[in-house]
């Protein structure tokens, strides 16, 4: 048996993996999000472990007796800051949280080459534009700082001890020669820190440490089961689809949305936006758009409309029957945009509204309006990717009616496979696996396909009309969002 690990934004998932791949159990803890300020997105990182500990007791306990090995996966790029004492400094700051915009500037002109050696522009989600924003913001804190780990890696050092963090996570740091696949001293020295005050690296197969004695003893585990480096979540989640060849993609519809494509080699393409990180596989690297706002445009429009939830939003579009109606267009910037804006400013707008505009019209605005977002994504991902199929992961992929609209946008087959809904947490336990018993990633079959959803051409055309208005609206408000950012 083998148990992975997904420290989520809005919840822990974990889950026991069978040896023959298949989900025997599975259990979520929830977490919530404070966001202090605008543009602020933090967590306490105790809440991550209390719920890690609520999900892992909430499994069987008979079978957690007999894991073999464990996984981690996680949020990717927030800074959860240490003192010598391992104690946190302050609340993490989260991968969504846009208040390092000025800091992003600052590190460019600190590192010209800066995209050369990560791979990636500078966001105000990555980790280390943070850190020169907590510099100049708060400084006593960032003197007392002795170790930055990510939020997996924090739940890792509780169960462990060991400062220790996975390539594909790290890669999302800023800090990391991506190519090389290890620290570079130049992005931590322009941050003003070391490899001193960073985890050491692991592959997502290798073994990090074993479980401390009172952890294994108070969830019911073998003392000292291993633990693996495990990976960020979109690139565990890919390891749990299959998605692990170039040519392979996923799209991710989770809080945030991702579509990912596996790549054997670092093809890097920052001025689109696009990240370039390693893979959660040795010898693997994957490229990325990332959209800031997916499910969470779907629970905000369900909360404003006083749909019961997301699903009866989407029940009711849906039922309206209105596809390639000419209603309202939405914009899902809630949380800014990375791909392709890099805007943390941009903000969501719900445009042409009328007296007709009941809650099935905001549900179908909504699911086209992150459908044509994730169209543009596509649209620079492609032009350093080979796409043919997608597969879906994510909490969204529940929804065919979604997936009919996004498939027309995208143009593209979605696939569907078993266990879609904890691909992280399953790419977790696959990493465990390989750790444990050191197969490789061709000994593991994709999950099962439950259903494709082939896009006809009708639906495609209908999108594909729709696109250039959802692109023109963006242009013509950004000029009019507010926000200030200050000097770094």
């Amino acid at each position: 048996m083998f148990l992975g690990i997904d420290i989520g934004t809005s919840g822990v998932k974990a889950i026991l993996m069978a040896a023959d791949g298949e989900v025997v159990a599975q259990a979520t803890a929830p977490l919530t999000v404070s966001r202090p300020r605008p543009l602020w997105s933090e967590q306490d990182p105790a809440d991550w472990w209390r719920a890690t500990e609520q999900a892992v007791r909430a499994l069987p306990a008979h079978e957690r007796s007999g894991v073999a090995a464990i996984g981690l996966s996680g949020q990717m790029h927030g800074a959860t800051l240490l003192d010598p004492e391992d104690q946190p400094l302050r609340p993490a700051i989260l991968w969504n949280d846009g208040r390092s915009e000025a800091a992003c500037k600052t590190l460019h002109e600190r590192v010209p080459d800066l995209t050369t050696i990560s791979g990636n522009l500078a966001m105000p989600g990555f980790t280390a534009p943070k850190l020169i924003w907590l510099a100049a913001h708060e400084p006593d804190i960032f003197k007392r700082v002795a170790k930055v780990l990510l939020p997996k890696d924090y739940v890792r050092l509780l169960m462990s001890g060991d400062y220790a963090t996975d390539l594909s996570d790290a890669a999302g740091t800023l800090w990391l020669d991506v190519a090389r696949r290890e620290w570079s001293d130049t992005l931590l020295k322009a941050c003003g820190l070391s490899t001193a005050h960073m985890p050491d690296l692991y592959e997502g197969v290798e073994v990090t440490g074993g479980l401390r004695k009172a952890v294994a003893e108070a969830w019911g585990l073998p003392p000292d089961t291993p633990i693996v480096g495990g990976g960020g979540d979109n690139a565990a989640g890919a390891v749990g689809v299959g998605v692990t060849a170039p040519g392979d993609a996923f799209l991710s519809l989770g809080t945030s949305g991702v579509l990912f494509a596996a790549d054997d080699a670092y093809h890097p393409n920052a001025e689109s936006g696009v990240h370039t990180f390693c893979h959660a596989l040795p010898g693997l690297w994957h490229q990325m758009s990332v959209m800031l706002s997916a499910t969470s445009c779907v629970d905000w429009a369900a909360r404003l409309t006083g749909a019961a939830s997301a699903a009866d939003l989407i029940a009711a579009a849906e039922s309206a029957g209105r596809f390639g109606d000419a209603g309202p267009i939405f914009l899902p910037y809630l949380s800014g945009e990375r791909t392709p804006h890099n805007n943390p400013h941009a903000s969501g707008l719900l445009f042409d509204l009328t007296h007709d505009s009941d809650p099935a019209a905001i549900g179908q605005a909504v699911l086209e309006g992150v459908a044509l977002g994730f169209a543009d994504g596509l649209d620079v991902l492609s032009s350093g990717a080979e796409i043919e199929t997608i597969t879906v992961i994510g909490g969204g992929s529940r929804s065919a009616y979604w997936g009919r609209i996004l498939s027309a946008a995208l143009a593209r087959p979605l696939t569907y496979r078993k266990y879609a809904d904890v691909g992280p947490a399953l790419g977790a336990a696959r990493l465990a696996q390989m750790g444990a018993s050191g197969a490789r990633r061709a000994d593991f079959a994709a999950p099962s396909i439950e259903t494709v959803i082939e896009p006809s051409s009708a639906d495609i055309q209908i999108m594909a009309d729709k696109l250039p208005r959802f692109r023109q609206l963006y242009s013509s408000t950004k000029h009019l969002l507010s926000g200030t950012v200050s000097d770094v």
